[in-house]
Parts: structure tokens; C-alpha cells; sequence
């Protein structure tokens, strides 16, 4: 969570030397707001990131923007110049955060156990629940709603946004922040069979989860088994991700919305995974790998790189003929194998 001064406005002189960057224009220049160049307005601060949009520079009605030093030239406002202007693109927006806060202390209508710490400068939203035995470091800040569970423990300047569950025993680093809606600590899926009826295994475990990890809205993480699911330093986690119990992720690994982790898979750090990508249970995935767009992984990756499976979008009559042939490539392999076979044969012959 940002720590961030958030004003009415900032001159670009400010600017530049909160961010480290150089200005090019008027130093006293007030800004109070973002937006995209071919939306801003005078008061502004826009950035160019994409050469794509370069052609929107000459016209916008931004006061300043964020750009590469070979922008700067022909830009006709002012300009904070960076060498990655996403980079500071993502710092200069927590200046512009105006989302409300829940005031500090705790909210009339919470439920705090009488054995909680909550640290220094705390803010305990509406209809929060915390339970007995746990422990908030400084500046946490609890959205409505929120249920922090017995004896969990949660380090410094964590956010919790509205209606977020943490089970008992979860074990939260510092700057972590927690959309909407996500559930940490539910029991992983674990069953026994006897007899066609199903037999639910107590997850024993809980979760870990290292600093500056981002959770994005109804997202799941499971508690573990016997051991700790890990979520290492630094992940960053989109919307309506499940991931099971016994899962390690490493850290700086970024994982898009809709994919589905199973039961006991490691991912290794400063993986990438795209979205709606399925990886199957007790497998090991190498550091750096990147997965693309609905791939299914149902064997360990152990080298770095890029990898995929499924069939790029095609004509759905294309692609109903290619699925029809795609049930025959046993069948067309076995009889080039068998040509191929022949062929040998004949040119060994000397036919």
C-alpha cells in the first residue's frame, strides 16, 4: 500500500523531484490529475508509453506528460522525461489516489477481540471482524465488512479492500494489499474415497504470504494440507485465481486472471502466466518461464523460456475441419512411419 502525499494538485517541479526525473517547462505548473493523452485536459499530467499512441502527442490538451528523451523534441507542453515513462507512470498515480479511507481507530460497528494488537495508525473499517489472537502491524487499513481470522498475523502498511476472509492462521508480509472478495485460507480440496462416498482430509496447513504481494478481487489461496501454501515476496496475482493447497509460488512471478493452480505445484520466480491457464498438481515449474494464454500444463518445465499448447484462433469452419483431422493424426503417423519404412527399403535395394 502507498504511503504517497495525496494533494489537490502538484507543480511539476515537485514532481520532478519526487520521481527523480527531469522537467522540461514551467517548474511551477500545477497538475491535479491523470489521464490519456487524447482524453486530458488543461490541469493534466498524461504520459506516452506505447509508440502507438505518438500520434496523439502533437494534439493533446495535457498540461505535462511523461515521456522518452526522444519525444522530447516534439512534444508542445510541458514534459517530465524518463527513460521508462510506465515506470513512472505507475509511481506519480499514488499522488492522484483519492479513494476514501476508513478514518483512523476502529469503526463503532467492528468486532475486534480483546486480545488483538493492532498496530500504530491502524484503520478498522464498518462491520470488520477480527478475531482472537491476531496481530496487525502499523498502518493497516481494514475495509468494510473485512473477516481477519483467530491468530492470524499481519505485517505493515497491508490493504484490505471491502469483504475480504482471511481463515485462522494466515501469516501476511508488509505492503500487501487484498481486493475485493478474495478468500485466503479455505480448506484445499481434500478427499479420500471409501466406497463411492467421499471422505474430507483436515487441512492442517496454513498460508504464507511474503511482502509486497498484490491479490487481485476473488481471488482464492488455499490453506495447505500439512505444510504452508507460499506465496513468495513481490507476486502479483490477477482476479479470480484458485490457487490450491500446497502451492509455492517464487517470487516477482505475475499471474493473469482465471487460472487455476493445482494441489502441490511449485512455480519458480519471476515466472509470467497468462490468463486462463490450467496447471495440473505436483508438477515443478523453472524460474522465468512464461506460459501463454490458455495453455494446459500437465508436465514439470524444468529450463526457462516460453511455452504453450491449445490452437490460435481460427474461422470456426477451419478450425471444424482441423479439429476432425486432429482425431486422425494417430492414425496418419503410423502410416508415414510405415512409408517411410518403405522407403528405406526400396532405396536400400537399389529399386
Amino acid at each position: 500500500m502507498s504511503t504517497t502525499e495525496v494533494r489537490e494538485a502538484w507543480q511539476l517541479g515537485e514532481l520532478a523531484r519526487e520521481l527523480g526525473v527531469e522537467l522540461q517547462g514551467d517548474a511551477n505548473l500545477q497538475v491535479s490529475g491523470m489521464a490519456t493523452l487524447g482524453t486530458a485536459q488543461p490541469g493534466q499530467l498524461s504520459f506516452l508509453a506505447n509508440p502507438l499512441y505518438r500520434n496523439q502527442l502533437s494534439s493533446t490538451a495535457a498540461s505535462a506528460v511523461i515521456l522518452q528523451p526522444q519525444y522530447a523534441a516534439e512534444c508542445p507542453v510541458s514534459a517530465l522525461i524518463a527513460d521508462n515513462p510506465y515506470l513512472v507512470y505507475s509511481r506519480v498515480s499514488h499522488f492522484f489516489d483519492r479513494r476514501p479511507r476508513p478514518d483512523q481507530g476502529v469503526h463503532p460497528s467492528a468486532f475486534v477481540a480483546d486480545d488483538v494488537v493492532l498496530g500504530e495508525g491502524c484503520r478498522i473499517g464498518p462491520k470488520v471482524v477480527i478475531e482472537s489472537g491476531a496481530v496487525l502491524g502499523r498502518n493497516v487499513e481494514v475495509g468494510a465488512g473485512t473477516v481477519i481470522g483467530a491468530n492470524c498475523r499481519v505485517g505493515d502498511d497491508c490493504l484490505f479492500h471491502a469483504n475480504v476472509t482471511l481463515y485462522h492462521g494466515v501469516k501476511i508480509g508488509h505492503r500487501c494489499t487484498f481486493h475485493g472478495g478474495v478468500v485466503v485460507g479455505a480448506d484445499g480440496f481434500g478427499f479420500a474415497n471409501e466406497a463411492g462416498q467421499w471422505k474430507k482430509i483436515a487441512q492442517l496447513g496454513a498460508v504464507t504470504i511474503g511482502n509486497d504481494v498484490d491479490v487481485g478481487a476473488n481471488t482464492t489461496i488455499d490453506r495447505g494440507a500439512i505444510q504452508d501454501t507460499v506465496i513468495g515476496n513481490g507476486v502479483i496475482l490477477d482476479n479470480q485465481i484458485q490457487i490450491a493447497h500446497n502451492v509455492e509460488i517464487g517470487e516477482g512471478t505475475a499471474i493473469a486472471g482465471c487460472t487455476g493452480i493445482a494441489g502441490s505445484t511449485k512455480i519458480g520466480s519471476y515466472c509470467t502466466i497468462a490468463g486462463a491457464v490450467g496447471i495440473a498438481g505436483h508438477l515443478e515449474i523453472a524460474d522465468r518461464v512464461h506460459l501463454t494464454m490458455r495453455s494446459a500444463i500437465t508436465k514439470s518445465i524444468s529450463e526457462p523460456g516460453s511455452y504453450s499448447s491449445g490452437t490460435a484462433m481460427s474461422k470456426t469452419a477451419e478450425w471444424r475441419k482441423n479439429a476432425a483431422r486432429f482425431r486422425s493424426l494417430d492414425d496418419m503417423a503410423r502410416k508415414i512411419s510405415r512409408l517411410e519404412k518403405q522407403l528405406k527399403a526400396l532405396l536400400a535395394s537399389g529399386k
